[in-house]
């Protein structure tokens, strides 16, 4: 998949035409039509529908369109902040973020700063927590969203909870809970579980053995998986079930259903930086993520 797939998609989705899209576009309308057909071939999933002369979203087109708009809005911060370097603007704020994890308050934290700072260079790094943490301790970024706070975070970082992710459980698609509207927690317990790696996520199995033990119960975990797709794809290959944010929907999930869990289940998800930087751009925008984040 390519960004150009992407812009045709949110092209065509926000005109619901071929014809208008085209013609902003500025391409022929066969050759859009047949990118967005390729689109959807390689996700496997059915993004618009085209009866009776008129085009519509699906479902699933609806919720890519949210999840392509938040990609070309990061894609697009990253090259003004390279386009900012070039001009000679020094002044830049490093910020890690784990994709598909923090699209509503990451933009809406650019854009609060950019009016503030209009001169400080943004640069954008797609990271895994993990690679976060090393990260700012070498000093290689400012501040990254680092998702699970763990136990025992270096002492020289500072961290605040700035959301809570809702958290849903990813199914089988053929499982016996997988027909419920809600699961319930306790139902879990006889179960595998696949985590996420502490290679990748630190403090995350911490949080999902928690999870278990609150809910009167031992966590089983059978696999555990270094990014999410991996663990989804786990998940359809029936080898357990995995807790995710439900912003991870939003990625392919062929063979596997998610459900909300009761008592509904959400995961604290917080910021990360050096207490020793002095950077006074890097208050700036964590007062902005504090603002915003008590907002939403």
């Amino acid at each position: 998949m390519e960004l150009r797939h992407l812009r045709y998609f949110v092209a065509v989705a926000e005109a619901l035409s071929f014809t208008k899209a085209a013609a902003n576009l500025r391409l022929a309308q066969p050759s859009l039509t047949r990118q967005v057909r390729n689109l959807e071939e390689e996700i496997g999933v059915r993004l618009l529908d085209r009866a009776n002369k008129r085009v519509t979203l699906t479902d699933s087109g609806r919720q890519f369109l949210y999840a392509a708009g938040k990609v070309l809005a990061l894609c697009a911060e990253s090259v003004a902040a390279v386009q900012r370097l070039d001009r000679g603007e020094s002044a830049q704020l490093d910020i890690g973020y784990v994709a598909n994890i923090h699209y509503g308050l990451l933009p809406a934290t650019l854009g609060a700063f950019r009016k503030l700072r209009p001169r400080v260079a943004l640069n954008l790094f797609d990271l895994s927590s993990a690679e976060q943490f090393l990260a700012l301790e070498s000093r290689k970024i400012d501040l990254g969203f680092v998702g699970v706070r763990p136990e025992r975070p270096s002492a020289d970082l500072l961290s605040e909870c700035v959301a809570h992710d809702t958290m849903l459980v990813a199914l089988p698609a053929r499982h016996r809970l997988a027909g419920k509207a809600k699961v319930k927690l306790a139902d879990l317990a006889p179960l595998f579980f696949i985590g996420m790696s502490a290679k990748t996520h630190p403090g995350a199995r911490e949080w999902l053995l928690a999870t278990c033990e609150s809910a009167g119960f031992t966590g089983n975990i059978l696999q555990e998986a270094d990014a999410e797709p991996t663990a989804i794809k786990f998940v359809a290959d029936g080898l357990g079930v995995s807790f995710m944010p439900e912003q991870v929907t939003s990625l392919p999930h062929e063979g596997v259903v998610f459900r909300p869990l009761s008592p509904p289940l959400r995961r604290e998800s917080t910021i990360a930086w050096r207490g020793d930087n002095p950077s006074q751009p890097l208050q700036d925008y964590i007062r902005i993520v504090k603002e915003l984040s008590h907002d939403q």
